[in-house]
């Protein structure tokens, strides 16, 4: 009877399961909408309720398309959307408020407070971190702060938080499990990246109990088992990783120097620095790529928070198009943007500035100026930032990689891959295929009940789908970059404080 790894993505938008066979192709998917709550102006939240069920129906979706049973699935691999909050009851096993998506920023005004009071460089030695509300921490003590006698309940040992990879194995565990791994621990603002630890001093200074943190196990390694009534049987759950860094194992960077970029909603560039964490002073952060038998990878992360968000927010809220995919040919229809550049801060702007009062800027519009104009300075604003992270990437690890692989939908639009080597003036090589993040998962899984054998196997799903090389001359590359900076400059501290 055929086998195969069965990989839960849960992200940002959707929920999504993706079963692969022996050589890591996928055979057959499932994929659910999310619903995006937005309570107030740049606050973010998602129903852990929904995730969950959204999750389970892309499950059986996938399944029920391939004709598949439990007794054929050898593992389960847990990939998730990071930093996104969940708080639930012990007891009842229920969410005690909507989760804080890594994208809301109502906890800014905290993480000033913080930073005046001159801890942000103790946090970031600790933590590879910046003080910013991305992270899950103040998140967690938020929710403590504003649901009525939380605070309480959580230090009575009553309460469980856990990114979304931990409410995901908790309910397909029937609760037995309260864990996460490395991966995703290193996003929360609470963890030693060298202690390898909850840290006790920054549970105090973020007001976070430690009775509510999970345990934190390797990202390869049998952590428990599903319950028999969801798949007819119990089946492993044996690989959880942040769905960054699983996108940079799926892309086979595994070597200190290779990188990644992933265009989803936001973009996330990753490059791999081997058992050493490696520090920048240019808003970079210091991350755990995985873990395995107790050891870690590390990797410097670069994180953008708007790059499929731009292109979603041209054809939701300005409706200059009516399909994502008509944006290349509508960017290609004019020669450059007239000189217009777009900063897409809708909710502050990412590495490497961490400038939570930033907003969303259009500078040097004219009379002339049309949608044409507009959809490509949108594109272009996504190879921008990347390059931004990558520039800070190369001045802390000292290697400016000769290949950057990519996944993601945003780059699957070929204006937006050829501008981006264009502007990096190094090779992209775009993935045969769209889903490494679920590989990623899947292989990890695998691995750990030796369904895949090693590191470097299957290779198929690592073959590059299409390589742009850089057309752009270096005095053009560097003008527009310029220009790009001073808009940047222009979108800077917009927002008050309160």
């Amino acid at each position: 009877m055929e086998k195969y790894i069965l990989a839960l993505d849960q992200g940002t938008t959707s929920s999504r399961a993706i079963l692969f066979d022996r050589v890591g192709k996928p055979v057959a998917r499932g994929q659910r909408p999310l619903t995006q709550i937005y309570p107030s102006p740049g606050w973010v939240e998602h129903d852990p309720e929904e995730i969950w069920l959204t999750q389970w129906a892309a499950v059986e979706d996938c399944l029920k398309g391939a004709g598949v049973g439990g007794d054929q699935i050898a593992a389960v691999g847990v990939t998730n959307q990071r930093e996104t909050t969940v708080l639930w009851d012990r007891g009842t096993g229920r969410p005690v408020a909507n989760a804080i998506a890594w994208q809301c920023r109502r906890t800014a005004d905290e993480c000033a407070r913080l930073r005046d009071m001159g801890v942000e460089d103790q946090v970031r030695r600790r933590t590879g971190l910046v003080l910013d509300p991305y992270f899950s921490a103040t998140k967690v003590a938020w929710l403590l702060d504003h649901v009525p006698h939380l605070r309480a309940r959580a230090e009575a040992g009553a309460i469980a938080f856990g990114t979304v990879d931990s409410w995901l194995v908790y309910k397909l565990t029937g609760g037995r499990r309260h864990l996460t791994d490395f991966s995703n621990a290193s996003r929360t603002l609470l963890f030693n990246i060298h202690s390898l630890d909850w840290d006790p001093d920054l549970l105090e200074l973020c007001r976070v109990p430690r009775a509510v943190c999970p345990q934190v196990i390797d990202s390869t390694a049998i952590v428990g088992h599903t319950q028999s009534e969801l798949f007819g049987r119990e089946l492993p759950i044996a690989g959880i990783v942040g769905d960054q860094q699983a996108a940079l194992y799926g892309h086979g960077c595994h070597k200190p120097g290779e990188a990644k970029c992933t265009y989803g909603t936001g973009a996330f560039v990753l490059m791999n620095t081997g058992d050493v964490p490696v520090a920048s002073a240019h808003g970079l952060l210091t991350t755990i790529a995985w873990g395995e038998r107790g050891r870690v990878q590390y990797a410097l992360e670069g994180s953008i928070f708007a790059a499929g968000a731009v292109v979603q927010w041209l054809r939701d809220e300005l409706k200059i198009v009516d399909q994502a995919s008509e944006t290349e040919a509508l960017a290609q229809s004019v020669p450059d943007t007239g000189d217009v550049y777009f900063v897409p801060a809708f909710v502050g702007l990412g590495a490497p500035y961490w400038d939570s009062y930033a907003r969303g800027t259009v500078v040097g519009l004219t009379r002339g100026t049309d949608r044409a104009h507009l959809t490509r300075a949108a594109l272009e604003s996504i190879a921008y930032q990347t390059r931004d992270v990558l520039d800070a990437m190369a001045d802390a690890f000292h290697h400016r990689p000769k290949l950057l692989k990519a996944d993601g939908a945003a780059i699957q639009n070929n204006f937006l891959a050829q501008f981006q080597a264009d502007m990096l003036g190094c090779p992209l090589a775009r993935a045969s295929f769209s889903e490494t993040t679920a590989w990623g998962a899947a292989l990890l899984a695998g691995r750990a009940v030796g369904f895949y054998r090693d590191a470097d196997t299957p290779r198929w799903s690592q073959t590059a789908g299409a390589v742009f090389e850089p057309r752009l001359d270096a005095g053009r590359r560097d003008h527009l970059y310029r220009r790009w900076k001073t808009a940047v400059s222009r979108a800077r501290e917009w927002a008050e404080r309160n």
